[in-house]
C-alpha cells in the first residue's frame, strides 16, 4: 500500500525553541494512523505543520508524491488536507450552516457543496436540527461534531484530527471514534492525535508514540496496544 503522506526528519517550533526533533512517520493511503504521547510532546506541532501553521526548521513533508511543506495553508487544504483543531475553534457567531460552508472555503462547486452539507447532516443528525444555531449556543460534543463536519467540508483525502475526544461525554466519544471508523471505510485517510490512547489505538491501523518531540515507539495499533512500555506510560496497566 502506497504512503499517501511521508515525514522525514522534521525539525519544527517556536521562536527559537525546537518542539519536534527530526520526527520521521508516514500515513498509508487509506489507513487510521494515531500519534499518542503526553501534553507537551509535540503532536499538535506536528498537525500545525503538515497544514502549513508551523513552518518546518528541516525536513521534508511530501502528500501524494508532491512536497508541501513550503506550501501555505490554503494550498494545503486544496491539496486534499484538512483539520479539526484541538479546542473545536468552530466561528460562535456563525451558525451550524454557515459554519459548514465556511469548510468549504476553497471550493466553488455549489452542487456538490450542498450534497456535501446533506452528507455532514448524515453523520450528525443533530446538526441538522441544530444549522440555524450559533455554533457558541451548542454543547461541547455539538461543537466537536460540527469540527469534524467542518473539516469534511473540503473533501479531504487526509483528515487530521487533533483531540477529537477531549472533554466529552463517553456516549459523545463513542459517537466521533464510530464516524472516524465510518470516513476510514469511504476512503479517507486520518491522522488522529488523541490522549484517548486506548481507543485511539483500537481504532488504528497504525500509531507512534511521541515523546519530548521525538518517535519512540511505532507499530500497529495492536503492537502498541500489547506494549508493555505503551501500558505503563499511557494504558494504566
Amino acid at each position: 500500500m502506497a504512503d499517501l503522506l511521508v515525514i522525514e526528519d522534521l525539525r519544527a517550533g517556536y521562536g527559537r525553541v525546537d518542539v519536534l526533533h527530526g520526527i520521521s512517520l508516514a500515513v498509508p493511503e487509506g489507513q487510521i494512523v494515531t500519534i499518542i504521547g503526553a501534553n507537551g510532546a509535540g503532536k499538535t506541532t506536528t498537525l500545525l505543520a503538515i497544514s502549513g501553521i508551523v513552518r518546518p526548521r528541516q525536513g521534508r513533508i511530501v502528500f501524494a508524491g508532491q512536497p508541501i511543506e513550503r506550501l501555505r495553508p490554503f494550498e494545503i487544504v486544496r491539496a486534499g488536507i484538512s483539520q479539526s483543531p484541538e479546542g473545536r475553534k468552530i466561528f460562535p457567531r456563525m451558525s451550524v450552516l454557515e459554519n459548514l460552508q465556511m469548510g468549504a472555503y476553497t471550493r466553488n462547486d455549489k452542487a456538490g457543496i450542498l450534497r456535501d452539507i446533506d452528507h455532514a447532516y448524515e453523520l450528525f443528525p443533530v446538526l441538522k436540527e441544530r444549522q440555524q444555531q450559533l455554533g457558541g449556543t451548542l454543547s461541547g460534543g455539538e461543537q466537536q461534531m460540527l469540527a469534524v463536519a467542518r473539516a469534511l467540508m473540503a473533501r479531504p483525502k487526509l483528515l487530521l484530527l487533533d483531540e477529537p475526544s477531549l472533554g466529552l461525554a463517553p456516549l459523545i466519544v463513542l459517537k466521533i471514534f464510530e464516524v472516524v471508523r465510518r470516513l476510514n471505510a469511504e476512503g479517507i485517510a486520518v491522522l488522529l492525535v488523541e490522549q484517548n490512547a486506548r481507543q485511539a489505538l483500537k481504532l488504528a491501523h497504525r500509531g507512534y508514540v511521541l515523546e519530548t518531540g521525538a518517535i519512540t515507539i511505532s507499530g500497529t495499533g495492536q503492537e502498541l496496544l500489547h506494549d508493555e512500555r505503551v501500558q505503563d506510560a499511557y494504558l494504566g496497566e
